[in-house]
């Protein structure tokens, strides 16, 4: 499936599309280059779930929580080197849970994603357009 969005005003929109295709799936794994608006759409799906509160990039500290039903993680593994250190954050208690997972940067931990993961890719194709590409593999 593929989305195409010609403004920021259009991302709620690409949230629910997104959510309603990829419907009862838990992880997500976002990929694209820096400033292709991968947190902003996670941001819209967010509150597409009920997260009321304010919804920001984890890099620094690797994993947020937002409390919804299920619970979400959004986590950004651009800080990290080795999939040890993914393993060391537990990576693979956040993945074998029930709850949602939103990762930017996943490339590092492509062995342990399970195979139901939805991969949204993000491309700019202007300075406001974005073209994702969603596949579940």
């Amino acid at each position: 499936m593929q989305l195409k969005i010609q403004s920021i005003a259009e991302l709620p929109t690409a949230a629910s599309e997104l959510l309603h295709y990829c419907l009862n799936k838990r992880v997500f794994a976002f990929l694209g280059e820096m400033g292709t608006g991968k947190t902003a759409l996670i941001s819209e799906i967010c509150k597409l779930l009920g997260v009321t509160g304010p919804v920001s990039s984890p890099t620094y500290a690797l994993i947020n929580e937002y409390e919804s039903s299920p619970k979400i993680f959004h986590i950004d593994l651009y800080r990290l080197t080795t999939i040890e250190e993914a393993l060391d954050i537990g990576i693979e208690e956040y993945l074998a849970q029930n709850h949602y997972c939103f990762i930017e940067w996943p490339q590092l931990i492509q062995p342990l994603l399970p195979p139901e993961t939805v991969y949204v890719k993000m491309e700019a194709i202007s300075e406001n357009a974005r073209l994702m590409t969603i596949q579940i593999k």
